[in-house]
C-alpha cells in the first residue's frame, strides 16, 4: 500500500508540473541519454557538439544545469530532479530560445515517473551495469526501471521518437524490443576509425569512446554534418569531475567521479597504462558512498583498488547517516582479501587523505582520487553538508607542497 502511495505521490507531480507549465517539450527537441556510466559525458559532448553547430541548448546532469551559455551547479545532486523541476526547466529552456534540450534518465527517476509527460524526441541507451540494488531490490528490476523509459517514448510520445542502443551492451536486445514499432539505431565504437575521429585528451580512456560513438550518431541523426561533429568532439574542453587532469607535472594528478567497481577498474587501467617509468606508482584516494547504497560493492571496490594501485590512502566519501568506519572497513576488507602487497593508509578525514596521498607522490607518480568528481560537498550525518571541491584542493595542495609546475 504505501509503495502504490509512494508512486502516485510522485505521478501527480509530473501531472501537475505538465499541466501548470503547458508542456513545454512539445516546443523543443528532447534526447534522454539512461546507462550505469558515461551519462554525464554523453549530455557535455552532445550540448558541446550542437552549440558548436550554431544550436542554442540546454541540459541537465548529475553535476550542473545549463541553459544556453549559462551553467549552474545542480544542487540537488539528482540526475532528474523531482518536484516538476524537470517541467520547470523545459518551460524556461524553450522561453530562452532553445532549440536542444539533453536529460539524463536514471532509473530512479523513472521509478518516481519523472520521465512521463516529457515528450522526447530521442531516447538513448549507453550500458548497464550492477547499481543501485538496494533502491531496485535486484539487478532484474534494476534493468527492468531502464528499459521502461524505451517502452514509455515509443507508446506515449506524441512525436517520431528515434532511438539509440550501444551494440556490444549484452541488454541491448530488451532495449531494442521495448522501442518497438520503431528501429533502434545501434552505435559501437569502430565509427572512431571508419571516421577518422580525433579523440581529445578531455576523453581518455577506451570508456569514453562508447559516449564518443553515441554522440556522434545521435548528432548525424539530428542533422549536424559529419565535419562539424568531428571539429566539435576534437574541441571538446571536457567535464569537470570526469577525468578532470590536474596537473602533468611532476605528479600527474586527476579527479574522477567513477564510484562503481567497473568504472574503477576502466580508470585504474588507462591511467597504468599512462604510467611514465616501471617505478612510477599509481597513488589512488578512495572511499565509497554510506546511506546504505550498493553495501555489496564496498568490497570490489576495494579489491579493484587492490589489483592496480600501488599506494591506497582509503577514506571517507558520503558517509551520510552511516559510521564512516563501517564503510572504510567495508572497502578494506577487499583491499586485504585482493592480496594487496603495497602501502596502504587509512585516513578518515578526506582533506587530511588527500593531503597525504601528495605527500607520497614523487617525480613521475600518478595521484587519482576518485568517488567525488565535480559533487560541491561532502554528506554527513543529519542530512548536513560540508562544502567541497575536489579539484579545487587538489589543486590548492599540490601547490603547497611544491609539486605542481605550470605546463
Amino acid at each position: 500500500m504505501m509503495l502504490f502511495v509512494y508512486s502516485l505521490y510522485h505521478l501527480l507531480w509530473s501531472v501537475v508540473g505538465a499541466f501548470l507549465y503547458r508542456h513545454p517539450s512539445r516546443k523543443l527537441c528532447v534526447i534522454g541519454v539512461t546507462g550505469t556510466k558515461g551519462k554525464s559525458t554523453t549530455l557535455a559532448l552532445l550540448s558541446h557538439i550542437f552549440s558548436y553547430a550554431g544550436k542554442k541548448t540546454a541540459l541537465v546532469s548529475s553535476s550542473y544545469v545549463q541553459i544556453g551559455a549559462r551553467t549552474e551547479r545542480n544542487e540537488s545532486g539528482n540526475s532528474m530532479p523531482g518536484r516538476f523541476f524537470l517541467q520547470r526547466f523545459l518551460h524556461r529552456a524553450h522561453k530562452e530560445g532553445c532549440e536542444y534540450v539533453f536529460l539524463e534518465v536514471t532509473s530512479q527517476g523513472v521509478l518516481q515517473h519523472r520521465h512521463r509527460f516529457i515528450h522526447w524526441d530521442s531516447a538513448v541507451f549507453l550500458d548497464i551495469h550492477p547499481e543501485h540494488i538496494e533502491a531496485h531490490g535486484s539487478f532484474r528490476n534494476y534493468l527492468r526501471a531502464k528499459v521502461s523509459f524505451f517502452t514509455y517514448v515509443a507508446k506515449f510520445t506524441l512525436k517520431k521518437p528515434t532511438f539509440f542502443a550501444y551494440a556490444h551492451d549484452p541488454h541491448t536486445h530488451a532495449f531494442e524490443y521495448a522501442a518497438r514499432p520503431y528501429p533502434v539505431t545501434l552505435f559501437s565504437e569502430s565509427v572512431i576509425r571508419e571516421k577518422k575521429i580525433e579523440i581529445p585528451e578531455t576523453l581518455p580512456g577506451d570508456f569514453n569512446r562508447i559516449n564518443v560513438a553515441a554522440a556522434y550518431a545521435i548528432a548525424r541523426t539530428h542533422g549536424i554534418s559529419g565535419a562539424e561533429v568531428r571539429e566539435a568532439i576534437a574541441s571538446f574542453p571536457g567535464l569537470l569531475g570526469r577525468m578532470t587532469i590536474v596537473s602533468k607535472r611532476p605528479v600527474y594528478a586527476v579527479v574522477d567521479y567513477a564510484h562503481t567497481p567497473d568504472s574503477l577498474q576502466a580508470v585504474y587501467e588507462f591511467l597504468n597504462s599512462k604510467l611514465k617509468t616501471q617505478n612510477s606508482k599509481l597513488i589512488c584516494v578512495l572511499g565509497a558512498a554510506g546511506g546504505g547504497r550498493d553495501k555489496w560493492k564496498r568490497p570490489i571496490m576495494g579489491g579493484v583498488a587492490g589489483r592496480y594501485c600501488s599506494t591506497i590512502i582509503l577514506t571517507n566519501e558520503d558517509p551520510y547517516n552511516e559510521d564512516p568506519k563501517k564503510i572504510m572497513y567495508d572497502v578494506e576488507r577487499g583491499i586485504r582479501e585482493s592480496n594487496f602487497i603495497g602501502e596502504l593508509h587509512i585516513i578518515e578525514d578526506r582533506m587530511m587523505a588527500i593531503m597525504k596521498a601528495i605527500s607520497l607522490a614523487t617525480d613521475g607518480d600518478t595521484l587519482v582520487c576518485t568517488g567525488k568528481g565535480a559533487e560541491g560537498s561532502i554528506h554527513i550525518a543529519g542530512g548536513k553538508k560540508i562544502p567541497w571541491s575536489e579539484s579545487e584542493f587538489v589543486f590548492t595542495e599540490l601547490q603547497r607542497q611544491g609539486k605542481y609546475y605550470k605546463t
